[in-house]
């Protein structure tokens, strides 16, 4: 087990920055807003699309789609150009007090922040057993979500 700790946004960004880039088949994400993700920068937009154009699936789910659907238009296009491989989520009332938030790459890495208001967590990689707990949430939170974010013919 490779079990590193961050307690900084940049730590955060960087552990997150490699569990996205070694993701190869899919990807499962929580996070209460995605509003620390930086999912609407150019950088994650080029690894994003580098993974979905080779194949990847990416699941999110999140408590509110408004910072996405706001703040990060290259997201919302990345949707519109990857629909099929993408399923943007959100989660009902009875889960809104989740307050991790996690990165899940092919079952074999994480990226784990212990509260969303805060950048201390760990990444885990190569170690199918540390993702075993997070996978298992986020498969039973994914049951209770309904449609969230989606492209349509006007781009969002």
């Amino acid at each position: 087990m490779d079990r590193q700790l961050f307690d900084s946004r940049s730590g955060f960004e960087a552990k997150l920055a490699l569990c996205l880039g070694r993701a190869r088949l899919t990807l499962q994400m929580f996070d209460p807003d995605f509003a620390w993700w930086q999912l609407g920068s150019s950088a994650m937009d080029t690894v994003l699309r580098d993974f979905l154009r080779n194949g990847g699936r990416l699941l999110l789910a999140a408590h509110s789609k408004e910072f996405l659907q706001k703040e990060a238009p290259r997201f919302v296009k990345l949707l519109a150009d990857f629909g099929p491989q993408m399923e943007c989520r959100v989660t009902q009332r009875q889960l809104r007090h989740l307050s991790d938030s996690f990165c899940i790459a092919d079952g074999r890495d994480i990226v784990r922040r212990f509260h969303s208001d805060h950048f201390r967590g760990e990444a885990c990689f190569d170690d199918p057993e540390s993702t075993k707990i997070s996978a298992e949430r986020f498969d039973s939170m994914w049951v209770e979500t309904l449609p969230g974010l989606q492209a349509d013919t006007t781009g969002l």
